[in-house]
């Protein structure tokens, strides 16, 4: 059986094109992300629509302020995507129990309000048309910028690999794994994951010590140890010290981060999936489930010979799994693959039929995207000298996985900070009943 791939081992599809290497995200204002909607407000109806340009604040941090500020409940507050917290981000969200005035009348340290309007629906996951990108990468030579115009021909040539980026996994890199407690019913599992297994790379001295204690079974110690700002641990080991039982303190987690952690577990398969592909990406196999990118419908590939001008046109694509219980499989060596990394996991579809109390259907991803309007460009500011990349991508794409292929090595990786928040900048989430 095929050796796992890690997160960081991921392969390129530009291995053989040296990159620029540098530094990413040195500062949020290095790193913009404009969302481009789906369709535009209708100036009638019960929601308030309004536009937010966000600094150092996550998705969720924004709800939660807006919810508080305006009285609603964040469940009233729709959102068509999540955004890296460490950036500048502008995005659209809808509010129900408002008025575009009290909206646009906010005034909350890390965010601004760019305009406010009525319309009739809320804002759901994945209405929107894409994302544009502007970042810039620091401790670069700027003379290398001519790197990338071989790189951004292949990328939109044969198309990126559509990786979940690193945000999806969480700053301690372990989101997969918590969820794939989740699907086992492992509880005591998640607690040690999440509670426990210091590591001196990633935690503060405090945290490790609180770690360490949960590791040796005395709750009431990591519960003194773990810092004020780690609020959800705390209220876990609380529940925990209380009531002695794990499955219940695992039930109190907030529905949204178990959410999360199923997903990154279905982002995991999937790269693995992608990964062991790379080199083909660009081709449909018989028997494979195909992407339609103008319409996101999945179809068998009967006849692969036929199907390929179509793919060769970036009119189809390869569709990866996002693995549920109702996930639709491939046939032939497009299922041997997908089988070899379930099994290497010793997870199934049918396991996710009742998954961390949540039933996750599965569905189909395209394993490649073309970014559109690349641009590249070397400056310098007071900041330094830096090169900047520009590129739109469709919803769900990873703006990281595209830099990973225009620097390389170990700065592209390394340098790509986690947020403690768990922030992600996809837009898609686990289909979920």
């Amino acid at each position: 059986m095929p050796e796992t791939i890690t997160q960081q081992s991921l392969p390129y599809i530009t291995a053989d094109l040296p990159g620029i290497g540098g530094i990413l995200k040195e500062r949020p204002e290095d790193f913009n992300v404009t969302e481009l909607p789906l369709y535009e407000p209708s100036d009638q109806g019960e929601h308030v629509f309004c536009e937010i340009q966000k600094t150092g604040m996550t998705t969720f941090q924004v709800i939660d302020r807006l919810a508080a500020e305006l009285h609603v409940s964040s469940r009233d507050i729709g959102y068509a995507g999540m955004k890296d917290a460490h950036s500048v981000s502008r995005q659209n969200f809808s509010i129900l129990g408002t008025t575009p005035e009290q909206v646009m009348s906010l005034a909350t340290p890390g965010m601004s309000i760019l305009w406010a309007t009525r319309h009739g629906n809320k804002l759901r996951l994945g209405h929107l048309a894409g994302n544009r990108f502007v970042i810039k990468v620091r401790k670069v030579a700027p003379t290398d910028v001519v790197k990338l115009a071989e790189i951004c021909k292949r990328l939109q040539d044969r198309g990126v690999p559509n990786y979940f980026g690193e945000q999806r996994f969480g700053y301690r890199a372990d989101n997969d794994k918590l969820g794939a407690a989740l699907v086992r019913g492992d509880d005591q599992g998640v607690l040690k994951l999440l509670l426990g297994t210091p590591r001196k790379e990633i935690d503060d001295p405090q945290s490790m010590q609180a770690r360490a204690a949960f590791d040796a079974g005395d709750t009431e110690e990591a519960m003194r140890r773990f810092p004020r700002r780690c609020g959800m641990e705390r209220r876990i080991l609380a529940g925990l010290n209380k009531t002695q039982n794990p499955r219940a303190a695992v039930g109190k987690i907030d529905q949204r981060l178990r959410r999360l952690w199923i997903s990154a577990l279905q982002s995991s398969f999937f790269n693995q999936v992608v990964a062991r592909r790379i080199d083909s990406l660009h081709q449909v196999l018989q028997g494979d489930l195909a992407y339609k990118h103008d319409s996101g419908a999945v179809f068998l590939v009967e006849d692969a010979v036929k199907e390929q001008p179509r793919a060769d046109a970036f009119e189809i694509s390869p569709a990866g799994p996002l693995i549920g219980y109702r996930l639709t499989m491939p046939q032939g060596d497009a299922l041997k693959i997908e089988q070899e990394v379930f099994d290497a996991a010793g997870i199934h579809a049918a396991d996710f039929r009742v998954a961390g109390k949540l039933k996750v259907k599965g569905a189909r991803r395209s394993m490649r995207f073309r970014p559109k309007d690349m641009e590249y460009s070397a400056g310098v500011d007071a900041n330094g000298s830096y090169i900047t990349a520009a590129f739109t991508l469709p919803a769900g794409a990873f703006a990281t996985v595209v830099m990973r292929e225009l620097m390389k090595g170990e700065a592209s990786d390394a340098s790509i900070p986690q947020e403690a928040e768990q922030e992600e900048t996809s837009d898609e989430t686990p289909t979920i009943e």
